[in-house]
């Protein structure tokens, strides 16, 4: 059977994470641990983790030709990450988040996106046959935001389910939302995406419903340990997170929308699709760090075999 053909077009950041008891204020100074410097971004993210589940992974992105980068050359060719559209340029520094982890594993980030900034409409269509040869394309949003909508026009030109992942979270023109099949927010960039304040205290269930009469597309709001609420033609569907100890939540976005592109690609429907992204995403969570917390094919499918049996 062949792999499932996976093409990613986002970013690519060097990430330095450490723990601290909470973030400091202005002015202030903490001891911290743990401190890890590793590849990163969100983009980059999801190729690996496609690559971990099996899949023929493809990384559209941009980097500088500076030591960070090197890492992300070093990184896809350890993982088996296909990178012919992987461009370095010498006038641009490779992009770099600094991430901050607390006691329960939750974290804040910083980031400086460098080269990612300049990835525009014209490099994503440099990428179009690569896009029109895939089972899914994801698309993430830090890099512009005219580079994401390129991506998705080209997978819904050629009939490829199309996956956005909106972050960081910004208000979208009405009209992108036309090219995504599968939109992927947690409940924070939902309420973004229509408007609201980050903590607005409206129902999320809700402002689902909101976006999805709004806009049509399928709607599948990941909200942690409370699990996973899907908005389809069908109507509202609710699925249980995987239970796990958690350790650090930096990663399990990018596991959770890899794994669910990766389903879809292989011809899995939605409901199984969020399952085997819950068990994914909810692996990631169990180790520091974001790349060596993505799990392989083996340990998703042994979670998602037990999940099921819970259930």
């Amino acid at each position: 059977m062949p792999k499932p053909v996976v093409t990613v077009v986002g970013s690519f950041a060097v990430g330095m994470t450490l723990r601290a008891a909470r973030m400091p204020v202005f002015g202030e100074t903490l001891i911290g641990s743990d401190f890890d410097m590793g590849p990163g971004g969100k983009g980059s993210n999801q190729a690996v983790a496609a690559a971990r589940l099996g899949a023929e992974a493809h990384f559209v992105g941009l980097i500088g030709a500076d030591p960070l980068g090197d890492m992300a050359v070093g990184l896809y060719g350890a993982e088996g990450v296909h990178a012919e559209h992987l461009v370095r340029d010498k006038d641009l520094k490779t992009g770099v988040g600094f991430i901050v982890v607390n006691p329960e594993g939750k974290n804040g980030i910083i980031l400086d996106m460098g080269a990612n900034r300049q990835i525009d409409r014209a490099f994503v269509h440099r990428a179009e046959a690569q896009i029109a040869a895939s089972d899914a394309v994801l698309a993430v949003l830090e890099i512009p935001l005219d580079a994401a909508w390129a991506a998705l026009d080209l997978g819904r030109k050629h009939g490829i389910r199309t996956v956005l992942n909106p972050a960081p979270a910004s208000a979208l023109p009405e009209a992108m939302f036309q090219a995504v099949d599968y939109l992927l927010p947690n409940e924070t960039e939902l309420r973004i995406l229509l408007g609201l304040g980050p903590d607005d205290p409206a129902p999320t269930a809700e402002l689902g419903r909101q976006l999805r009469r709004r806009y049509g597309t399928t709607v599948v709001v990941t909200r942690g340990e409370n699990g996973v609420l899907l908005l389809d033609e069908r109507g509202e569907h609710r699925f249980p997170a995987a239970a796990v100890n958690v350790v650090d939540t930096t990663g399990a976005g990018d596991a959770f929308t890899a794994a669910f592109a990766v389903a879809l690609a292989e011809g899995r429907c939605v409901d199984d699709a969020i399952r085997f992204a819950s068990c994914h995403g909810a692996l990631a969570c169990t180790r520091l760090g974001v790349i060596p917390a993505l799990a392989y094919r083996s340990e998703t499918d042994a979670l998602f075999a037990r999940n099921l049996s819970s259930t």
